[in-house]
């Protein structure tokens, strides 16, 4: 039996570990161009974002959500696959137990609880005259967040 070099050996290993971290961040990590003007100043028309799949949901953070078939978009009929997702970009506002911000629109004004609800989220764009939010739309599930940023390009 030949016996391998232990630099050969950890090398192999080393490229095995570094392999699956690099899966591993694939899937945890994505890159998200911004679209349209919602969340000017922070972030323009055409910035790229890294997103952490699954990261901390902290009031103030920016998050990526997918905006469901009842915030414009109209679910498939039956037995067909539904439309590709559209995600939105937006600043965490609320989380479930918080009190619901009812002054800062209609849609907010007009949710029966006083505090938002567990699995809801208030969502907010720093550019409350285009941006298509919480004050617009109401509270956004939040098993609809695809992730925090983390950093933007």
């Amino acid at each position: 039996m030949k016996r391998c070099a232990p630099a050969l050996v950890l090398g192999g290993l080393a490229l095995a570990v570094l392999a699956a971290v690099a899966r591993r961040t694939r899937r945890t990590l994505v890159a998200v161009t911004v679209r349209g003007r919602s969340m000017e100043p922070t972030y323009r028309d055409g910035d790229r974002v890294l997103v952490r799949r699954g990261g901390p949901l902290v009031q103030g953070r920016v998050v990526v959500v997918e905006r469901l078939p009842f915030h414009g978009r109209r679910p498939a009929p039956p037995g067909l696959p539904g439309p590709e997702p559209t995600w939105v970009i937006k600043r965490v506002a609320a989380l479930p137990g918080d009190p619901v911000p009812r002054g800062l629109g209609p849609a907010l004004a007009a949710v029966p609880e006083d505090l938002v609800p567990p699995g809801k989220l208030v969502l907010l764009g720093d550019n409350p005259r285009v941006s298509q939010d919480s004050r617009r739309m109401g509270l956004f599930p939040a098993d609809a967040v695809l992730g925090v940023v983390v950093r933007a390009r």
